[in-house]
């Protein structure tokens, strides 16, 4: 049987983007990647994958629209099941778990470094490989930018502080998959993808290294998805006392 066209749109920094380029790197599929320009994706996307589906990625299979990180693996499981995102005997508990990822874990990737970039508006341009600050005219475009995406996702200060008082425990949980043989495993399996990639971008943020750094869960991010460094946010972004001491 050939093998189908496949056609993902992404926004480079996104993590659930990462999430399924590297299922299609694991299904050994080859896929055209269109990257859409970061703000201006929503139109496009609902465009192409129906109304309401202003987020990325996106897969088109045959010109049959995907949508979403979770349904684009379910969908290339489908197509290939051989090797299996879902293995048995744990196909269970990965599903749950990829659920976990999606649902729960998913959000603190988006929420963290932008809330961090609210208070480092200048070093947006480290998240994408810069090795400077933005100038003054850089930063402000940047302040613009995130002043829309707290806006588009909702945030405030409130929320941000909850979700870095709340951290912890949810590394405690992936730690615990990670010993219960969920993830970790020999091969990446679709809670390894969901998880890593989101842990890959908190990793991003220096004020959370005491927190990640030197535990189980780091290492899902640096096998599955490994980059030269980590890093981009300055520590001290974050106001005083917002991160907790890791217990």
């Amino acid at each position: 049987m050939a093998s189908p066209e496949l056609v993902l749109h992404v926004l480079p920094p996104s993590h659930p983007c990462m999430t399924a380029r590297a299922a299609l790197r694991f299904k050994g599929l080859e896929y055209e990647r269109v990257d859409l320009p970061l703000g201006q994706q929503m139109e496009p996307m609902a465009e192409i994958y129906g109304e309401g589906n202003t987020t990325v990625p996106g897969l088109l299979v045959d010109g049959e629209p995907v949508h979403g990180s979770t349904a684009i693996l379910a969908r290339l499981e489908e197509l290939r099941p051989e090797p299996s995102l879902y293995p048995e005997p744990i196909a269970d508990r990965v599903r749950e778990a990829e659920r976990w990822g999606d649902e729960v874990f998913q959000d603190l990737g988006r929420r963290l470094p932008w809330g961090a970039l609210h208070f480092r508006p200048e070093a947006l341009g480290l998240l994408a490989g810069q090795t400077e600050p933005l100038d003054p005219a850089g930063t402000d475009y940047a302040i613009k930018m995130i002043r829309a995406t707290w806006k588009y996702h909702r945030m405030n200060a409130v929320i941000l502080a909850d979700d870095l008082r709340g951290l912890p425990e949810k590394l405690d949980h992936i730690d615990a998959l990670i010993a219960d043989g969920t993830l970790g495993g020999a091969q990446p399996n679709a809670a390894d993808l969901q998880i890593g990639a989101t842990l890959r971008v908190l990793m991003s943020v220096e004020d959370l290294f005491p927190l990640i750094l030197d535990r189980p869960a780091t290492t899902v991010a640096e096998r599955f998805f490994p980059r030269d460094a980590i890093g981009g946010i300055p520590a001290g972004a974050y106001p005083a006392g917002w991160v907790p001491a890791r217990g």
